[in-house]
């Protein structure tokens, strides 16, 4: 089975060496932008000519090029998040070798400087920044996934497990319709033991996200499997502003510990290269311990080749283990048999591991595009045993089963990205190459005792799975303010899965979808901006369901279209609403809990959401976000055609103070109302509202702060499922809700030592 992937990686080698020969040339021209405060460079930037109309962008070192610019054009404007906007006459510039630097001068951003600006990606809240991410009380890169608007999340399984998300009418489940990446690379495991699209972040250190972007619907043509309620996609930073040592402690016998260090002096252009360190540990709050562990690492090396050509190589790891105490009925805890934070079956938990390598070539060429080779590898183990049902099936051992897997990914991005002018026009092009390779061997599902006794085997095999695709975006800004996209992308899907327990038998299919895009921005004025977007994604489905239906109706198509609009009311207020809609087609889902195939009908669903932001006076900042819902099976009759578990109403916001130095801090709450929990709505899942709080005290050398979850210490359940248990002593089966409890009050001190 390696043959092909030797194959594939020798066809990456060829297009790596043949990026890097064919463009490497030598820029004249171009200006270094770094910070004044600390002399490293600056990424996130917009560059403009002073007319407007000509956009250059920063490369990986904090560069642009200038050779492209028109020769008349003799200003350039500059802006972005953090930053002084500021307008620069290139010819007060002094050039040595044809090289000129400029210093920008940092600060917190006000409302009054966002632009409305149309383009193929409306909207100002899609982006998380690192300080968003330092202002909210956090404990790992998973909780970042909450700053979405509109998701949500849950653990029911000790805290090393990838969490419940839930978005626009979605009970995702752990990933099957979000598309999650960190640094181009895929956080979702398909075909995964436990569930399609598994996505676990825990690999990722919260303090070295540089920002994170989102969107929601299957509008992009970029983002293809999985995204069909959205994607969310992590992007770490190129260097550590500071040499840091933090540490922090807190209740439930809760300790971390995290170390960054640059080993190149990122105010070298030329190279950066910082490692990094996390150790965590905590008992927990359940009644039995949790004692949950993880290890990460990061080292990240940029170096600049020549003008043209910048090499990025990641490598990162984890490994973690943990104990749970699982799903409790509701009925257990009623009657005083557990408290609410108890458990029937303590004797669940798992370990699961993580190793990525990620190499990243990016070349610009003479026309002024950028071609982007990628190339990463992922190493990845997991092993977890559950009880969800007790007794119900085996009244003498119980019902604990065991999912398990080993899996190798290697994969390719590679994207040509160009801005230029078609006539007085200005357009975008944008055309990628993607193809990612799953091996996995020994999936299993089996039942077992106390986590070390095996009683009974029901699945077990290997998965080989290949997705191949191509995707293009063609943009144009036309005469009065109307941006179009138009966009396609093609899936291939080769998928084989050998039966051990069926004498190797081995199964396999074949499967496309073809997928279009087509988005609008209209810019009324500069202050009120319209899009319309339409588009069609899709998630693909387990491989053990695929061979099963010989690879028909298990790509499962979405057709979705939003209409929004993004408001700015004077200089303190900016509102983002949306009416949107989304169609998925009959799809076959692999429980992976059970090892068996449940084929599912077309559903709805529809919905209203707004984002407000808010700014009262300098550095502080109101925010609310709340998103309405009505998911919908369609061919059912009318009252048994809930989605259960899909949330309805869900809202989350907040206040926050955000200075560079010296006090911040916010105050959080999310809210989820109550949602059906079966099919006729005959079982409620109740809703909850949760504060959370966080205070730091910031200097150049060292911060302090405090982290609180959960301010007011309200007992809530944070997942639920209306499903069926037997305990020991009960002669049959009860249907009811088994829930897993949310964070009681949780503090958390930490300090930070800068370097």
């Amino acid at each position: 089975k390696y043959l092909n992937i030797m194959k594939l990686n020798l066809l990456i080698i060829l297009l790596l060496t043949c990026s890097f020969g064919a463009f490497a040339q030598n820029a004249t021209r171009g200006i270094y932008l770094k910070s004044s405060e600390t002399k490293k460079p600056v990424l996130d930037v917009i560059v403009l000519s002073g007319d407007g109309q000509y956009l250059m962008d920063v490369d990986p070192a904090g560069y642009i090029r200038l050779d492209n610019l028109k020769q008349q054009i003799s200003t350039i404007l500059i802006s972005g998040i953090g930053y002084e906007g500021m307008s620069i006459d290139l010819s007060s510039l002094t050039f040595d070798a044809g090289i000129a630097t400029v210093y920008l001068t940092q600060k917190i951003t006000s409302l009054a400087e966002v632009e409305i600006r149309a383009s193929a990606q409306s909207g100002i809240f899609k982006t998380i920044s690192d300080l968003d991410i330092h202002l909210r009380p956090i404990v790992n890169s998973q909780e970042v996934l909450r700053m979405v608007p509109g998701l949500f999340i849950g653990q029911h399984a000790g805290g090393g497990k990838a969490e419940q998300i839930f978005l626009r009418g979605f009970d995702i489940d752990h990933g099957t319709d979000i598309q999650v990446a960190v640094d181009g690379m895929p956080v979702n495991m398909v075909s995964h033991a436990h569930g399609q699209g598994y996505a676990d972040l825990h690999f990722v250190i919260p303090e070295l996200i540089d920002k994170v972007n989102f969107n929601k619907g299957p509008y992009f043509a970029e983002h293809g499997n999985l995204a069909t309620a959205g994607y969310v996609e992590f992007k770490t930073k190129n260097f550590l502003d500071n040499n840091f040592v933090k540490v922090e402690a807190g209740q439930f016998n809760t300790f971390r510990g995290i170390l960054g260090a640059n080993l190149l002096d990122p105010a070298n252009s030329n190279q950066t290269l910082f490692v990094a360190g996390e150790g965590s540990y905590t008992k927990g709050f359940f009644d039995s311990p949790q004692n949950f562990q993880r290890f990460n690492g990061m080292a990240k090396f940029r170096t600049k080749i020549n003008d043209n050509n910048y090499l990025s190589v990641t490598g990162s790891g984890f490994t973690s283990s943990w104990d749970a105490s699982g799903q409790i009925p509701d009925r257990a805890v009623e009657n005083g048999s557990i408290g609410f934070y108890g458990a029937i079956d303590d004797k669940e938990g798992g370990q699961t591991s993580r190793y990525n390598a990620n190499v990243e070539l990016s070349t610009k060429l003479n026309n002024g595009a950028t071609l982007t080779n990628q190339l990463f590898y992922t190493k990845y183990a997991f092993e977890l045993y559950s009880n969800f049902t007790f007794f119900k099936n085996d009244s003498l051992n119980g019902d604990q089963i065991k999912q398990k897997e080993s899996r190798d990914i290697v994969g390719l991005n590679t994207k040509y990205l160009h801005a230029y002018n078609l006539g007085n026009l200005n357009a975008e092009s944008a055309i990628g190459v993607q193809v990612r390779a799953d091996m996995v061997d020994n999936i299993e599902l089996s039942h077992t005792k106390e986590r070390t006794e095996l009683l009974d085997p029901i699945k077990k095999g290997d998965i080989i799975e290949v997705n191949p695709a191509l995707w293009t975006t063609q943009s144009i800004k036309l005469r009065g303010g109307l941006d179009i996209s138009i966009g396609a992308r093609l899936d291939y899907f080769t998928n084989q899965y050998t039966d051990h327990l069926q004498n190797d038998l081995k199964l396999k299919s074949n499967s496309f979808i073809v997928s279009p895009k087509l988005n609008f921005n209209y810019k009324v004025n500069e202050k009120w901006q319209l899009y319309l977007y339409n588009g069609k994604g899709f998630h693909s489905n387990d491989t053990r369901v695929a061979v099963l239906q010989n690879g028909k109706e298990v790509v499962t198509p979405a057709w979705g279209s939003d209409l929004g609009t993004l408001v700015k009311l004077g200089d303190k207020v900016v509102v983002q609403t949306a009416v949107w809609y989304l169609y998925l087609k009959q799809e076959f889902v692999y429980v992976g809990d059970e090892g068996v195939v449940e084929p599912s009908g077309e559903t709805q669903r529809y919905g209203y959401d707004l984002s407000l932001r808010y700014e009262p006076f300098k550095n502080f900042y109101v925010d609310a976000d709340l998103n309405f819902t009505k998911p919908r099976a369609l061919g059912e009759p009318e009252g048994a055609n809930y989605l259960p578990l899909a949330p309805t109403f869900t809202s989350t916001g907040g206040i926050s103070y955000k200075t560079q130095v010296g006090w911040n801090g916010s105050l959080r709450y999310r809210y989820m109302g109550d949602r059906p929990a079966n099919e006729d709505n005959s079982v409620e899942a109740k809703g909850y509202f949760i504060t959370d709080a966080s205070v730091n005290y910031t200097t150049k050398r060292f911060e302090i702060g405090i982290a609180i979850q959960n301010v007011f210490n309200t007992k809530w359940k944070e997942t639920q499922f209306d499903t069926e248990s037997r305990l020991q002593d009960e002669p049959e089966a009860i249907s009811e809700i088994h829930f897993t409890p949310g964070t009681p009050f949780f503090a958390r001190l930490n300090a930070t030592l800068f370097f």
